[in-house]
């Protein structure tokens, strides 16, 4: 999806990581929320209470989900799925921009 209609934009950002990982977050009439963001590279930790659906607009970056052993390739395009009450990892190989729906 290039475009979101009819919805509320926190004016407010989120910075993570000393600012390396940023995000706004989009309201919908639903009730249902996303981020957008960037990330610049670099290794980050993130913790989730929702379940997560991470959307690469671009960029590329490897992930370690939770209960998984080997890291997983994701590139612009492509997206990965975070489970509720939990924490995954990622090395950001170059500038990332992402969307991130909770569910």
């Amino acid at each position: 999806m290039k475009q979101f209609e009819n919805v509320t934009v926190l004016v407010e950002g989120n910075s993570y990581f000393d600012g390396a990982v940023t995000s706004r977050t989009v309201l919908f009439a639903d009730g249902s929320r996303k981020t957008l963001g960037f990330m610049l590279p670099g290794e980050y930790t993130f913790g989730t209470e929702a379940a997560e659906l991470m959307e690469i607009t671009s960029g590329v970056l490897e992930v370690l989900l939770p209960g998984e052993t080997e890291w997983q390739a994701v590139k612009g395009g492509e997206s990965f799925n975070v489970p509720a009450d939990s924490s995954f990892d990622v090395k950001v190989l170059e500038i990332t921009d992402y969307c991130c729906s909770y569910l």
